[in-house]
């Protein structure tokens, strides 16, 4: 039997190999891993759906694999014979059909992709956007590499072919997928800058291509505005320090960003508009009754983002042991997907880093983030009386189609107020 990448979570198409735990020969148990994916940022380990003989393996550590793509081949007890080649109609990972988009050009009116599983053609999810924002079934169109799974090729050749039968109707093409099509859809030619002295390459990781990808999409379809104000967290760090050590005592390590987590997750509720999202397609904003807040973790591989569920029904010394433990499993790299799916507001702190005010680019389709900078020493005037005092840095970063200005001051003051005046938190 061919064992292929299932559907691994909603929205999740490709990942990338990270290791491959079998040889040819070897007897493995079902359920027993037999290779570690990266899919968007998290690494997790795909398991044998039978029990049996590994009798080929068709990937490479490093590549990045679809969904239906066959990864291994196995030795059953169902199994008449052994299987030596990949099914019929998908071509090996290192030997991509040739048809680069061909098929896509000359069966656009007659293709119908069909799915035994009831799942989608394999595609990227920025294919997915392309599509879903062009108006295009990705049904029609065949894909051309392996497992059949859709790249931008095809997708330009489909665009291309309805332009030639539009041509020849006299029917106009719309704007969004002639322009697609055209030679400025096609990535900038890059500068050979060996030319001005020595050079050293290294291949961006699929985190990296993640956050790439997501950073520049947030930049270019979101309007942005930013806010930035400071906290007087003088009663807070008296506050850290009287119970730091009894909640050690219970496992749970009380950071400064455990209380950001209790105030934002306190203070969306009380404006929900900050923990709302756009829906494009039908012109709605959608208000969510939960409050999931991912907290931004800086690893060796880079940023991972990790949801802290229901922070709103948690108590300071549960956000600070759950914070605790999920920061250590993103560093690890061992978080799930799941795991960094659903949150409707970003935390990003870069005080322990030293950062003062920054702008976080928001995590779409979320329309706030907050950015928490270093706490430094200030001269503070209090009814004309000049005292010092621990001053933290916010930066606040909020989508202008669904926040405005007055409302987004409204929310930072909140989250503001609530850190110079703690003690609710641990009553």
């Amino acid at each position: 039997m061919d064992v292929r990448l299932p559907q691994l979570a909603e929205g999740v198409e490709t990942g990338t190999v990270v290791s491959i735990l079998v040889s040819v020969g070897q007897e493995i148990k079902k359920d027993q891993p037999f290779m570690e994916l990266e899919t968007q940022k998290a690494v997790g380990s795909i398991p044998a759906p039978e029990s049996g003989r590994v009798t080929k393996i068709h990937i490479k550590e490093g590549m990045e694999v679809g969904v239906g793509q066959v990864l291994i081949s196995m030795a059953t007890e169902q199994s008449a014979r052994l299987v030596d080649q990949p099914s019929a109609g998908v071509a090996p990972p290192n030997h991509p059909q040739a048809q680069t988009g061909e098929a896509a050009r000359h069966t656009h009116d007659s293709y119908l992709y069909e799915s035994k599983s009831g799942l989608p053609p394999p595609a990227a999810p920025s294919i997915r956007k392309i599509a879903s924002e062009l108006g295009i079934d990705l049904t029609r169109i065949k894909g051309s590499a392996a497992g059949g799974r859709i790249v931008v090729e095809d997708l330009r050749a489909y665009i291309e072919g309805l332009q030639k039968i539009a041509f020849q109707a006299g029917a106009p093409v719309p704007p969004a997928q002639a322009a697609a099509a055209s030679p400025a859809a096609q990535p900038s030619e890059a500068a050979d800058f060996s030319k001005w002295g020595p050079v050293r390459r290294e291949k961006m990781s699929a985190l990296r291509r993640t956050v790439s990808q997501r950073m520049a999409q947030s930049w270019t379809t979101i309007p942005k505005i930013n806010q930035f104000d400071d906290a007087d967290i003088t009663e807070l760090s008296e506050l850290r320090k009287k119970h730091a050590v009894a909640y050690e005592k219970k496992g749970a390590h009380l950071t400064l960003t455990s209380f950001v987590l209790k105030v934002v997750a306190n203070a969306l509720k009380a404006h929900p508009r900050a923990n709302a999202s756009v829906n494009e397609a039908t012109n709605e904003i959608v208000f969510k009754d939960y409050v999931h807040i991912g907290v931004a973790v800086d690893t060796e591989a880079g940023l991972i983002v990790p949801v802290i569920r229901d922070a709103d029904k948690k108590s300071l010394m549960d956000l600070a042991r759950e914070l605790s433990e999920m920061t250590e499993k993103t560093r690890q790299r061992k978080i799930a997907i799941e795991e960094l799916q659903g949150g409707t507001f970003t935390i990003s702190n870069q005080g322990s880093l030293g950062g003062g005010y920054f702008t976080p680019i928001i995590y779409a389709p979320q329309v706030a983030i907050l950015g928490v900078g270093r706490v430094v020493e200030k001269p503070i005037v209090d009814r004309g009386a000049v005292t010092k005092g621990s001053m933290m840095f916010l930066s606040l970063t909020f989508d202008h189609r669904v926040v405005d200005g007055a409302p987004a001051a409204q929310f930072l003051q909140a989250v503001k107020q609530r850190l110079e005046d703690p003690w609710w938190m641990v009553a």
